[in-house]
């Protein structure tokens, strides 16, 4: 038995630079109607950067958390943007450190309730240094963790950004393999 719901119809009623609110009617399977709020947005990219063993972080203030958060480098695609292409471009404006190589690494639904987002996240441990080019109005301050420390930081609640704690962790178990 098919648990899919069918849209039957939906309308925009928010569009900003980087997302789309709709309200869709649906059709549940057992042929009652409902109503989904989606946030629709083109996604993000991320890295999972490695440098000397140690885990590249970088720290910003986030202002719907109201503080400054760890995580890895990210930021968001641009409509129809290669997501590779946005990872490693992410890591050079945010940390001035250029990927030689970048592979994925991790796929991502942060918030599958109410949105479409997708957070690609890629690995490198082969980086050189380069420059930083922050974006107007973006503040971010770089540092470089060993494993436990980050580990010991999500495992306190000092991390708590999805992308990083499912990045963090899956590296961990690839490295204690």
């Amino acid at each position: 038995m098919s648990i899919a719901e069918k849209k039957i119809s939906g309308k925009t009623v928010y569009e900003g630079k980087i997302l789309r609110l709709e309200v869709d009617d649906v059709e549940l399977c057992d042929g009652s109607k409902s109503k989904r709020e989606c946030v629709r947005h083109n996604g993000g990219a991320a890295v999972l950067c490695i440098i000397d063993g140690n885990i590249l972080l970088v720290k910003q203030f986030r202002y719907l958390y109201g503080k400054e958060i760890y995580e890895i480098p990210a930021g968001k695609l641009e409509k129809g943007e290669n997501p590779q292409t946005a990872a490693a471009r992410e890591l050079e404006e945010e940390t001035g450190y250029r990927a030689e190589s970048i592979s994925k690494f991790l796929k991502i639904y942060p918030t599958p309730g109410y949105t479409d987002e997708i957070i690609h996240v890629y690995f490198t441990d082969k980086c050189v240094v380069s420059a930083k080019n922050l974006d107007d109005g973006e503040f971010v301050e770089s540092f470089l963790f060993p494993l436990d420390k980050v580990l010991s930081m999500i495992e306190s609640g000092e991390i708590c950004d999805s992308k990083t704690v499912a990045a963090v962790y899956k590296y961990a178990l690839t490295v204690k393999r």
